[in-house]
């Protein structure tokens, strides 16, 4: 049996978060330029361990002159495709999908996979599969994705760590498709 690594995964739907947010941003920000001599050090916002970005109205305000369609929220409707298709592909691959909840702008989902599967390919497959579902009952967005271009990718270290993603992802609020499903209480 091949070793296996556990990640908490989550990505927006296009528009909804856009780098400059006021609730803050993982990107590639660099608060000085390396070749600014007034300026000691560089920070890269998008490297583990550093804050998160927060509030640039002008960095938001040139991603929104960039898009190139509206925001995309997610119907109830569409979020169960979505969720749908995430066991699909899940099943296929053989990855372990562990829990998964769905919002109108977000997913998030918490999933085992061999530790040669490199994360780009999980978030790629999962988010790729989806788009094509979503295509087959709605028309493509105008911006021709559902999906920001990338997304976090956490990897859970224990078994304590990967219960504790499994609540976070149970108990989000507004989600329109969870899995797997609450018991009735």
């Amino acid at each position: 049996m091949q070793p296996t690594l556990t990640w908490l995964l989550t990505s927006t739907t296009y528009g909804t978060w856009l780098p400059g947010d006021t609730r803050g941003f993982v990107g590639r920000v660099v608060e000085a330029r390396a070749d600014d001599p007034l300026t000691e050090h560089r920070v890269e916002h998008d490297r583990p361990q550093t804050d998160y970005d927060r509030d640039i109205p002008a960095l938001r305000a040139a991603a929104q002159q960039q898009m190139k369609g509206e925001p995309i929220l997610l119907t109830a409707e569409q979020a169960g495709v979505v969720l749908e298709q995430f066991r699909e592909t899940a099943a296929y691959r053989g990855w372990t999908l562990h829990a998964v909840a769905i919002m109108a702008n977000h997913f998030h989902a918490v999933l085992s996979a061999p530790e040669s599967v490199l994360t780009d390919a999980i978030m790629r497959d999962l988010k790729s599969y989806a788009s094509r579902a979503l295509n087959r009952k709605w028309a493509v967005p105008e911006s021709g994705t559902w999906w920001t271009k990338s997304g976090s990718r956490r990897k859970l270290p224990d078994d304590r760590a990967v219960e504790t993603a499994i609540r976070y992802v149970q108990n989000q609020r507004g989600c329109l498709a969870l899995f797997p499903d609450p018991e009735p209480r």
